[in-house]
Protein backbone atom coordinates (compact mmCIF):
# COMPACT_ATOMS: atom_id res chain seq x y z
CA UNK A 1 0.00 0.00 0.00
CA UNK A 2 1.37 3.70 -0.75
CA UNK A 3 -0.32 6.91 -0.80
CA UNK A 4 2.09 9.24 -2.49
CA UNK A 5 1.68 13.25 -2.07
CA UNK A 6 3.48 15.91 -4.48
CA UNK A 7 2.11 19.57 -5.45
CA UNK A 8 3.76 21.05 -1.57
CA UNK A 9 6.48 23.64 -2.09
CA UNK A 10 7.06 27.45 -1.33
CA UNK A 11 4.25 30.01 -1.90
CA UNK A 12 3.61 33.70 -1.11
CA UNK A 13 0.33 34.83 1.01
CA UNK A 14 -2.80 35.08 -1.10
CA UNK A 15 -1.34 32.22 -3.53
CA UNK A 16 -2.35 28.93 -4.61
CA UNK A 17 -1.12 24.95 -4.80
CA UNK A 18 -2.65 21.89 -5.89
CA UNK A 19 -1.80 18.86 -4.14
CA UNK A 20 -2.02 15.41 -5.32
CA UNK A 21 -2.32 12.00 -3.53
CA UNK A 22 -1.59 9.28 -5.52
CA UNK A 23 -3.03 5.46 -3.79
CA UNK A 24 -2.14 2.25 -4.59
CA UNK A 25 -2.28 -0.93 -3.24
CA UNK A 26 -5.65 -0.63 -2.00
CA UNK A 27 -8.92 -0.53 -3.43
CA UNK A 28 -9.18 3.45 -3.64
CA UNK A 29 -12.85 4.04 -4.42
CA UNK A 30 -13.54 2.09 -1.36
CA UNK A 31 -11.84 4.77 1.24
CA UNK A 32 -12.93 8.13 2.53
CA UNK A 33 -10.02 10.01 1.86
CA UNK A 34 -8.88 12.70 3.79
CA UNK A 35 -5.81 15.57 4.48
CA UNK A 36 -4.43 15.90 7.17
CA UNK A 37 -1.87 18.51 8.38
CA UNK A 38 0.39 19.37 11.07
CA UNK A 39 2.76 22.38 11.76
CA UNK A 40 5.12 22.28 14.51
CA UNK A 41 2.97 24.58 16.92
CA UNK A 42 -0.55 23.02 16.76
CA UNK A 43 0.11 19.54 16.28
CA UNK A 44 -1.86 17.62 13.91
CA UNK A 45 -5.09 19.10 11.91
CA UNK A 46 -7.38 17.83 10.39
CA UNK A 47 -8.29 19.63 7.26
CA UNK A 48 -11.03 18.07 4.36
CA UNK A 49 -12.50 14.67 3.73
CA UNK A 50 -14.50 13.26 0.89
CA UNK A 51 -16.51 10.29 0.70
CA UNK A 52 -15.67 7.23 -1.59
CA UNK A 53 -17.79 8.33 -4.49
CA UNK A 54 -16.64 11.68 -4.49
CA UNK A 55 -20.18 13.01 -3.50
CA UNK A 56 -19.88 14.64 -0.49
CA UNK A 57 -17.12 16.85 1.19
CA UNK A 58 -16.39 18.30 4.96
CA UNK A 59 -13.85 20.65 5.82
CA UNK A 60 -12.44 22.04 8.67
CA UNK A 61 -13.46 25.92 9.50
CA UNK A 62 -9.96 27.23 9.26
CA UNK A 63 -10.07 25.94 4.98
CA UNK A 64 -13.72 26.57 4.16
CA UNK A 65 -13.98 28.36 1.40
CA UNK A 66 -10.42 28.48 0.19
CA UNK A 67 -9.77 24.91 -0.26
CA UNK A 68 -11.26 22.12 -1.99
CA UNK A 69 -10.65 18.76 -2.07
CA UNK A 70 -11.81 16.42 -4.70
CA UNK A 71 -10.77 12.54 -6.58
CA UNK A 72 -10.54 10.97 -9.55
CA UNK A 73 -11.30 7.13 -8.91
CA UNK A 74 -10.35 6.27 -12.39
CA UNK A 75 -6.83 7.85 -11.93
CA UNK A 76 -7.00 6.35 -7.52
CA UNK A 77 -5.93 10.03 -6.77
CA UNK A 78 -7.39 12.92 -4.93
CA UNK A 79 -6.68 16.48 -4.95
CA UNK A 80 -6.47 19.55 -2.27
CA UNK A 81 -6.97 23.04 -4.22
CA UNK A 82 -5.57 25.35 -2.16
CA UNK A 83 -6.24 29.07 -2.55
CA UNK A 84 -5.77 32.43 -0.79
CA UNK A 85 -3.22 31.11 1.34
CA UNK A 86 -2.27 32.34 5.11
CA UNK A 87 1.04 31.98 6.72
CA UNK A 88 -0.94 29.64 9.35
CA UNK A 89 -1.38 27.24 6.32
CA UNK A 90 2.24 26.35 6.77
CA UNK A 91 2.66 22.75 7.35
CA UNK A 92 3.24 19.49 5.94
CA UNK A 93 0.16 17.99 4.94
CA UNK A 94 -0.94 14.10 4.37
CA UNK A 95 -3.25 12.28 2.86
CA UNK A 96 -5.20 9.25 4.63
CA UNK A 97 -7.44 7.07 3.54
CA UNK A 98 -10.43 5.43 6.45
CA UNK A 99 -13.04 2.96 5.08
CA UNK A 100 -15.45 4.67 7.23
CA UNK A 101 -16.60 7.54 9.73
CA UNK A 102 -15.61 10.62 9.60
CA UNK A 103 -12.78 13.04 9.61
CA UNK A 104 -10.07 12.43 12.39
CA UNK A 105 -6.82 14.29 13.71
CA UNK A 106 -5.13 11.05 15.23
CA UNK A 107 -3.11 8.76 12.74
CA UNK A 108 -4.18 6.00 14.41
CA UNK A 109 -7.91 6.53 13.01
CA UNK A 110 -6.90 5.67 9.50
CA UNK A 111 -6.03 2.79 7.72
CA UNK A 112 -3.70 4.13 5.70
CA UNK A 113 -1.19 7.76 5.74
CA UNK A 114 1.00 8.84 3.01
CA UNK A 115 4.64 10.67 3.92
CA UNK A 116 3.65 13.98 3.71
CA UNK A 117 4.11 17.19 1.77
CA UNK A 118 5.53 20.60 3.28
CA UNK A 119 3.92 23.49 2.19
CA UNK A 120 5.95 26.86 3.64
CA UNK A 121 3.22 30.38 2.73
CA UNK A 122 6.07 33.14 3.13
CA UNK A 123 6.78 36.22 1.79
Amino acid sequence: VQLVESGGGLVQPGGSLRLSCAASGFTFSSYYMNWVRHSPGKGLEWVSRINSGGSSTTYADSVKGRFTISRDNAKNTVYLQMNSLKPEDTAVYYCAARRFGWGSATKDDYDYWGQGTQVTVSS
